[in-house]
């Protein structure tokens, strides 16, 4: 079969090929060209593509395409997606692809009261889009019936299995009907999503247009290495003055509400009245989809964000992704940055890692199979001293890490036990041994000021300002 080289050789009706031409869409991407002739002729597919690839359409017009009009009171097609920005997002792009059809399209969930979405739905649905918690919300009120579906999508399947939604996807295979056409798309490959696919995909097709979690090649990424979080806002700044005219838009990692909210506010001092905006789980859902919508629209140049929004943005001319902070799960790294570098834009991602991050991004250079440069710290930049506080939060981190790798290293965080000799008296108030004319150190457990407070093992202290580095390239 000949490869096609336009969306007209799918054999797509007029309705959505119009939409797709209004919509800009010249030519299919590798994704497209793969998925679409597949699903149309009724398979099930496994797809493994990152995001920013053309997956939506990829699975968007064969749906479309199957449901071909309004029908009915049920929805017919149900796509789960993990967040609400995702939902939002598909949601967004459907009715796009559907503008000159009658099909009706709706997203449920979290964040906002059910009423209004309730209505939604009992007025009639060909296509629902749903996170999986409100959708068994509903469903379990009895507001909801599914006995007429006939396509399943999962989109960012991975990230699902990340939060936890493994318990309800399986609840929501046993309440739809067997019989069906299903579609699995996420942008890596780990062992839950591969069981996941096991159980409800029957003989799909597998397409792959990228190694899993492997970065798209039009993003440029680099690394620094920093000692502390004052260093790093202190980069940032330096960065942020350095290269101001290619940060046209800018979205900015951190792993805790608290560390972006701080972000957020360095950036309002320094950046105009207005160009930023901070987006987390404390935010309302209407603030984080106003925020959204502004840096879409360029009215914002600077978006701060928690993974929360990892995967909910689609923004073709980001300019640049800062990891102010590595994340702990592996995969978000390769969402994150995929914020960049899309529709065939090329784009550039900036990592910061602290002491207690070094191995973490050792961990997800293995995952995406590449180096990230290290850039040696820029002269201008002030390193300063790190704070005890913060160097004890590092050490415990490092020995916990070593902990891992040798079970028999104990650091310093544990309980000391001494060898009591036969015939020394026991100390009742501290349970201490007591030998009088000896002095005896204070209890390890801590002080009046610090219950509880422990030191930091040697080598983690010395491993924070001593660690060797690799070499700057």
């Amino acid at each position: 079969m000949d490869t096609p080289a336009a969306f007209a050789d799918f054999k797509l009706n007029k309705q959505l090929l119009n939409a797709v031409a209004e919509a800009g869409f010249t030519e299919p991407t590798p994704v497209q060209l793969q998925t679409i002739p597949l699903l149309l002729a009724g398979h099930d597919v496994l797809g493994i593509a990152q995001t920013g690839t053309g997956k939506t359409a990829a699975f968007g017009l064969p749906l479309l395409m199957k449901v071909k009009y309004a029908q009915g009171e049920h929805p017919r097609a149900l796509i789960l997606a993990p967040t609400r920005e995702l939902a939002i997002q598909l949601e967004k792009h459907l009715k796009a692809l559907a503008t000159y059809t009658d099909l009706r399209i709706f997203a449920i969930y979290g964040g906002l009261g059910p009423k209004t979405q309730i209505e939604t739905i009992k007025a009639g649905l060909d296509i629902l889009i749903a996170t999986p918690g409100r959708l068994m919300e509903i469903y379990l009120k009895g507001d909801l019936v599914l006995k007429n579906l006939t396509t399943l999508v999962l989109d960012e399947a991975d990230k699902m299995m990340d939060m936890g939604f493994m318990p309800q996807i399986r609840r929501i295979l046993e309440i739809i009907p067997r019989k069906r056409q299903n579609v699995l798309f996420s942008a890596t490959m780990p062992e839950r999503v591969t069981v996941l696919s096991e159980e409800f995909l029957e003989f799909p097709v597998r397409v792959e247009v990228t190694p899993p979690a492997q970065t798209a090649q039009t993003i440029t990424q680099s690394l620094y290495e920093v000692p502390n979080l004052a260093t790093k806002i202190n980069l940032l700044e330096y960065l942020l003055h350095r290269d101001a005219a290619e940060m046209t838009r800018v979205m900015l990692f951190a792993r805790t509400k608290e560390n972006a909210d701080e972000v957020a506010r360095f950036l309002q001092r320094k950046a105009p009245v207005g160009e930023v905006r901070v987006i987390h789980g404390n935010k309302g859902q209407n603030a984080r989809l106003n925020s959204m919508d502004a840096f879409k629209e360029g009215s914002i140049r600077y978006l701060v964000a928690t993974d929360v929004a990892a995967r909910g943005i689609d923004v073709p001319q980001v300019s640049h992704v800062i990891n102010f902070d590595v994340p702990l799960i592996y995969d978000d790294y390769v969402h994150r940055i995929g914020r960049t570098g899309r529709a065939r834009h090329t784009g550039a991602a900036i990592t910061f890692a602290n002491p207690a991050e070094r191995q973490h991004i050792e961990r997800i250079e293995e995952m995406i199979r590449q180096e990230i440069p290290l850039l040696p710290i820029p002269e201008e930049v002030e390193i300063t001293n790190t704070p005890f506080v913060e160097g004890q939060q590092h050490a415990r981190v490092l020995d916990e890490q070593r902990r891992r790798q040798d079970p028999e290293f104990k650091g310093s965080f544990h309980e000391k036990k001494e060898w009591i000799k036969p015939g020394v008296t026991i100390d009742k108030r501290t349970g201490k041994p007591f030998e009088e004319g000896k002095h005896h150190k204070k209890s390890q457990k801590g002080n009046k000021k610090n219950p509880g407070k422990k030191g930091a093992s040697a080598p983690a202290m010395k491993a924070i300002n001593a660690r060797p580095r690799r070499r700057s390239s």
